[in-house]
């Protein structure tokens, strides 16, 4: 039997994509993903199936959790105004396949070229419900100022789901920088604190050694906010995958009752969260 532990942060979203898959095959589902399964594959089940159990079926919760809460930030931006989507770091997201999306509006996916190149085989045979372009892009490249330059004249949303914990500190503060500059309209994107660091050591063991979360700010959101920006919508993970039901022990409901942490101050408090932020000014 071979090792399926993670070996590359590619294999991240074929491990993301078996638990949305998981999560659609539910007679309850929050969401309905009929491409993930085709898209996780092999590789992707006997990851999830070869984890620890706190790594494999223990995070269900968590990413079933920011699926949902991704799907409701976009939709509220669109209703916005937005009229273009730009995923960095796309990975095997199906939202263009599987979202009702005014068919006028463009959605870009930028991710590395082994991993598009993937989805397009897949998805071939299938039509995306707005307009679809696909950007291979190494994120730490001048790449993405570039694209976004010919972007100027529009309303951009700008999505990292499963990204910057990936990134290092530098890394993470430069795209805020890039993103800021280029004048998009809005950035959603999943927010862990230093907090998760202790759980990640357990995790790095095993489903993440080779693909270690790095950027954990201890400020939690008021490090985006002190790079220009302003949260105007933020959802913790925590309590909301229990309000979705998707954690249903008496303790996590007492815990989701009781005070959560300060998300712009979590402290050692393993906080995690979709946040959607705007330029301050």
């Amino acid at each position: 039997m071979g090792d399926h532990r993670i070996g590359t942060v590619d294999d991240t979203a074929r491990w993301v994509a078996h638990h949305r898959a998981l999560e659609s095959a539910r007679p309850d589902a929050l969401f309905h993903d009929p491409f993930a399964a085709r898209l996780a594959g092999s590789t992707g089940r006997a990851i999830a199936e070869g984890a620890a159990p706190a790594a494999g079926g223990g995070d269900g919760w968590y990413l079933t959790a920011r699926t949902v809460l991704i799907d409701e930030a976009v939709a509220a931006a669109i209703a916005g105004g937005c009229d273009t989507v730009v995923n960095l770091g796309a990975g095997l997201d199906a939202r263009p396949y599987r979202l009702d999306l005014p068919a006028g509006l463009e959605w870009i996916e930028v991710d590395l070229p082994a991993i598009l190149d993937h989805k397009a085989a897949v998805l071939t045979s299938e039509t995306a419900r707005c307009r679809l372009r696909r950007v291979p892009l190494d994120l730490a490249g001048e790449g993405l100022a570039n694209l976004l330059d010919g972007l100027a004249d529009r309303r951009v949303l700008a999505l990292a789901e499963g990204l910057v914990m990936y990134l290092s500190p530098d890394e993470a503060d430069a795209l805020a920088d890039t993103l800021l500059a280029a004048g998009v309209e809005r950035w959603c994107l999943d927010l862990s604190a230093a907090g998760v660091g202790s759980v990640m050591a357990e995790r790095n063991r095993g489903i993440l050694r080779r693909a270690p979360w790095r950027f954990l700010p201890a400020d939690g959101v008021a490090h985006i906010e002190d790079r220009g920006w302003r949260a105007d919508r933020i959802e913790p993970l925590f309590p909301a995958a229990v309000r979705l039901g998707r954690l249903d022990s008496p303790e996590a409901h007492r815990r989701a009752a009781g005070p959560q942490p300060d998300p712009r101050n979590p402290g050692d408090a393993p906080w995690s969260g979709v946040v959607s932020v705007v330029p301050a000014r």
